[in-house]
């Protein structure tokens, strides 16, 4: 494949359509040798096949065909709103203030409300008396996706004017997928290592799902790790740095993939749970983790290089991992379910993962199942 300062996503978005090369070959109007040439990067098409192979994978060209230096993120100046310092990594907020760029570092816990419908006005087990002003929304108007990638809030302006709305509720691996084969979800987020295969998320929910016909996306690939205090003061380099030392962790609920990852890495060093001191203590998602260190509650936490990056905190990679999103048939029928999976092959989104997650995005959108 020879070097091209253009981008190329011809093969990605032909895959997630479910096309063959020989299929849209034929819609184009070439052979498909001129289509795995121009996948290859070793023939750049005029201006009609362009058009044609954007009209048939109903894309803009530009999701097809970019430049390089598209994808280049340019600083920009900003007036730091904060009350104390703020270490080099955390994420901010953007305004256009008086004619000044202003940039507000996100608070954790938060400061403000929620954008909420009402609240609980009394409940019984899982059932629930809720008081709203707002009304129920339409079916189909909002996807609910369970998961505990802290970017799948990226999704809100990815779907910005598609008149969708994305609801998100933090929770395991394990329990995302629970939920989903309950109902109770539209999608479930996974990141799941199946160590008989190897592979991430899509044996695990074939044994899980064995007669429900599910569609895998993949919504981006990230590094897992040891996220500890800016400076690493206590000198944190792997797992087997934990084992005996004057260090606390905070582990992650049963049933989730940070959890999976510690355990195999303390078979690896042949460490045992009751040497690692807050092995019996959990935080329920990535981000209260990820706080729990910032606030100096513990000296570390299993999770994604994101959660780092929302607090400022140095981070030591693992592993790299696969987030996947779960889908039943009946999420898909809906606009919403269609105007994500559109959103997943769409350059925006995949510039915020790599820009604010700093996740690899080579294969977001892919369908595996």
């Amino acid at each position: 494949m020879t070097s091209s300062p253009i981008r190329l996503r011809l093969k990605d978005i032909r895959l997630s359509r479910g096309f063959s090369a020989s299929h849209l070959a034929r819609r184009v109007g070439v052979t498909r040798q001129t289509i795995y040439a121009i996948e290859d990067g070793a023939f750049v098409p005029n201006t009609l096949v362009s058009l044609k192979l954007a009209r048939t994978l109903e894309v803009a060209v530009e999701e097809i065909f970019s430049m390089q230096s598209d994808e280049t993120t340019q600083p920009v100046k900003a007036f730091l709103l904060a009350k104390q310092r703020v270490n080099q990594g955390r994420m901010v907020r953007l305004c256009r203030v008086n004619n000044r760029t202003i940039a507000v570092p996100e608070s954790f816990p938060p400061a403000y409300l929620p954008l909420a419908d009402g609240f609980v006005e009394s409940h019984a087990g899982a059932s629930a008396s809720v008081k709203t002003d707002a009304g129920l929304p339409a079916e189909g108007e909002r996807l609910l996706i369970a998961g505990c990638d802290p970017a799948l809030s990226l999704l809100d302006s990815a779907l910005h004017g598609s008149g969708t709305d994305i609801v998100t509720v933090p929770c395991s691996s394990r329990r995302a997928l629970h939920w989903l084969k309950h109902g109770r979800v539209h999608a479930a987020g996974s990141h799941l290592l199946d160590r008989a295969t190897g592979d991430y998320n899509v044996s695990i929910i074939r044994r899980l799902f064995p007669n429900t016909r599910l569609r895998v996306v993949t919504f981006a690939t990230w590094e897992q790790g040891l996220i500890v205090r800016h400076g690493n003061p206590m000198s944190i380099r792997s797992v087997a740095d934990l084992a005996g030392a004057n260090l606390t962790l905070i582990n992650r609920e049963r049933g989730s993939g940070s959890r999976d990852l510690l355990d195999s890495e303390l078979r690896r060093f042949g460490i045992a749970s009751t040497q690692i001191k807050g092995y019996e203590s959990t935080a329920e998602g990535h981000l209260a983790a990820a706080h729990a260190v910032a606030a100096g509650n513990v000296d570390c936490c299993i999770a994604p290089h994101s959660a780092a990056r929302c607090f400022g905190l140095d981070f030591i990679p693992l592993v790299a991992e696969r987030f996947d999103l779960a889908f039943p048939q009946s999420s898909l029928d809906l606009p919403a379910g269609k105007a994500l999976l559109d959103a997943l092959n769409r350059s925006n989104l995949r510039k915020s993962l790599q820009c604010i997650a700093g996740y690899d995005t080579a294969h977001t959108g892919d369908v595996l199942m």
